[in-house]
């Protein structure tokens, strides 16, 4: 097979495994994606508590995907400071700027919301949505690139906790040299820490380095 042809292949496999995925989120029942999402916030919550960031970015909810509003909101009287990924152009990293729930809030290039003003934070520790995640810590996003591009701008990188339903769980997204893993996984299954040996449950410790 040809580079371009490969390219084809992983292209088509990852637009369809996003596609049918994003779709089976979206069918959740009301009253099921509610309950899940409240085990997920439970294992989130104390994910968060130990790992005690500083700034923490996280995504507004689109296409029936776990909403963090009120996790986020809930430990920002406690001197966390919140911000949301904005797309400032194609092919460059994102800006994270500052979010609280009094924020003006926009509608970007997307539809998703982004506050319209505020300032660019430096996150140590960044909520990503899951389309789809493997069994390496691998997460399929919407397919620009936006997130990948922004860990691997920031030295150190920020830590990466991949945020989403069981669902989602594949044998592998067929990552490429340009994915980068997460650092943690969590579901309403559990919190899952990624290492050399794939996903396995956290044991309760952040590990060093």
């Amino acid at each position: 097979m040809t580079d371009a042809a490969a390219a084809d292949d992983l292209r088509a496999f990852r637009k369809t495994l996003r596609s049918r995925l994003i779709a089976a989120r979206e069918a959740l029942p009301a009253t099921e994606h509610a309950y899940l999402s409240r085990q997920i916030e439970r294992y989130l919550g104390a994910l968060i508590d130990t790992l005690t960031p500083a700034v923490l970015a996280f995504c507004w909810p689109f296409r029936g995907e776990f909403d963090a509003r009120s996790l986020v909101t809930a430990r920002l009287g406690g001197g966390l400071r919140a911000c949301l990924p904005v797309v400032v152009d194609n092919g460059l990293p994102l800006e994270f700027r500052e979010w609280t729930p009094q924020s003006e809030m926009i509608e970007d290039r997307y539809g998703i919301r982004i506050p319209a003003q505020g300032e660019a934070l430096r996150p140590d520790l960044i909520l990503m949505p899951l389309n789809a995640f493997d069994e390496g810590g691998y997460r399929l996003g919407y397919g620009g690139g936006y997130f990948d591009r922004s860990l691997a701008a920031l030295a150190p990188r920020s830590g990466a906790i991949g945020v989403g339903f069981e669902l989602a769980r594949v044998p592998s997204i067929r990552p490429q040299d340009y994915d980068l893993p997460m650092d943690f996984i969590v579901t309403e299954a559990g919190t899952f820490e990624v290492g050399h040996g794939g996903l396995r449950p956290f044991a309760g410790k952040p590990r060093s380095g």
